[in-house]
């Protein structure tokens, strides 16, 4: 078998993740990560560069002699690190920085969905506070209020508070006023050539930091799949309905859209599945539950959809179990978090293991370093038994400034 390298940009949670995955892949020869944390380490090497500078980017992976690039976070995406690559000739997975623009602006995501003809909540978008505060007002609590531009993850505010809508608003400049989607949320990634879509397994994320939904929303505490209550074709549904019409649209725009589309869900009681918003990578921390049961070799399928050669991949194969993520964070996390908090790590089996997101080694000892720190993953025959994987694994985790939530994996 002829193997292929690999350079892998990001730091997160997700590219540990992707990192796993990608070095475990027998086609895979040499994993080079731009510029990791402290857990890919023995996956690969790791070069210090920016991720989001396109010349940096291009003159390292033309240095390595890499055959593919995998962009893991958005602001390379937005930053057009794919389209330098492609204009230097290097396959790359992710979406030009034309196509980025579906997460990079909400009101663009709303346009794309309105012109093919997407189902999604209803919105207007606000460019001054006095539009914005109409909005607020002819929608009515619950109060939906995004900021148009990338933020985190953390853009989004849903309150029944209007004092706490509109000084979202005026925190935000521009932004998209919805109306409110009722029901359980679903995430859906889709690997896409431009004019095919593969999906991956649904996956339910948990936003906010506290138990039970309470508090801010974050960039995410947790994550499982699959979703054994799901209703039977919700995939099919929303390959035909959304994913589709979606690529046709930017086809037919000049602005075809290759890489990840993660699709964002909300199964309403009243209209039926309905189009939160799209993100254009792998969403953290779902990619590390989905990934976890992933039995289809990754690298060859990204390496497809780079080139435009989805149809050369048939139906990808899945582990029958489940698995959950819980995200260990920071104390202060969303707001400011305490780093440089002192990690020390529990030893990983087949049946839970750690993938680092906001690390870094500080001589020789491992560190906080960000919000998001540390995800838990745990694997077992059902969810409960995932479960049980995950938190008990976290028991033995020894980092005094941590904190996460104990109903991960339980559906809301």
């Amino acid at each position: 078998m002829s193997t292929f390298d690999i350079l892998l940009l990001g730091s997160g949670g997700r590219e540990h993740a992707l990192g796993r995955a990608l070095a475990a892949d027998p086609e895979v020869g040499h994993l080079h990560i731009a510029p990791g944390n402290p857990g890919l380490s023995p996956l690969g090497t790791r070069h210090a560069i920016d991720p989001a500078d396109p010349d940096a980017v291009v003159a390292l992976a033309r240095e390595l002699g890499v055959d593919l690039v995998v962009i893991g976070p958005e602001n390379p995406l937005v930053a057009g690190v794919a389209d330098a690559l492609h204009a230097a000739g290097i396959d790359c997975f992710g979406p030009t920085r034309a196509a980025a623009v579906l997460e990079g602006s909400k009101a663009f995501a709303k346009e794309i969905m309105a012109a093919a003809g997407v189902p999604t909540a209803d919105a207007r978008v606000c460019d001054t506070l006095e539009q914005a505060i109409a909005a607020i007002d002819e929608f009515g609590p619950t109060y939906v209020i995004k900021n148009d531009g990338l933020a985190a993850g953390k853009g989004v505010v849903v309150t029944d508070d209007r004092d706490a809508a509109i000084a979202h608003a005026k925190s935000c400049g521009k932004v998209v006023i919805e109306s409110f989607l009722d029901g359980p949320e679903v995430s859906l990634f889709v690997i896409c050539d431009g004019e095919r879509g593969i999906p991956l397994l649904p996956a339910q994320d948990f936003k906010r930091v506290g138990d039970g939904d309470a508090g801010p929303n974050t960039g995410g505490m947790g994550a499982y799949a699959p979703l054994p209550w799901a209703p039977e074709g919700l995939v099919a549904e929303v390959m035909e309905r959304v994913v589709a019409p979606t690529l046709t649209e930017m086809r037919r725009r000049g602005t075809p859209f290759t890489g990840l589309l993660y699709v964002g869900l909300a199964l309403t009681s009243r209209s039926g599945t309905q189009v939160v918003e799209f993100n254009v990578r792998f969403g953290d921390p779902e990619t590390q539950a989905v990934l976890a049961l992933l039995k289809t070799p990754l690298a060859g399928v990204l390496r497809a959809a780079a080139r435009g050669e989805l149809d050369t991949i048939g139906e990808l194969e899945w582990d029958s179990r489940s698995a959950v993520v819980v995200v260990e964070a920071a104390t202060g996390y969303p707001g400011v978090p305490r780093t440089g908090g002192l990690i020390k790590l529990p030893a990983d089996d087949a049946h839970a293991w750690t993938l680092q997101a906001g690390t870094a080694e500080v001589d020789g000892q491992l560190v906080s370093a960000a919000g998001r720190v540390l995800g838990m993953v745990g694997i077992g025959d059902d969810l409960e038994a995932a479960r049980t994987h995950a938190y008990a694994r976290l028991a033995e985790l020894d980092f005094a400034d941590g904190f996460h939530r104990s109903d991960i994996g339980i559906p809301h």
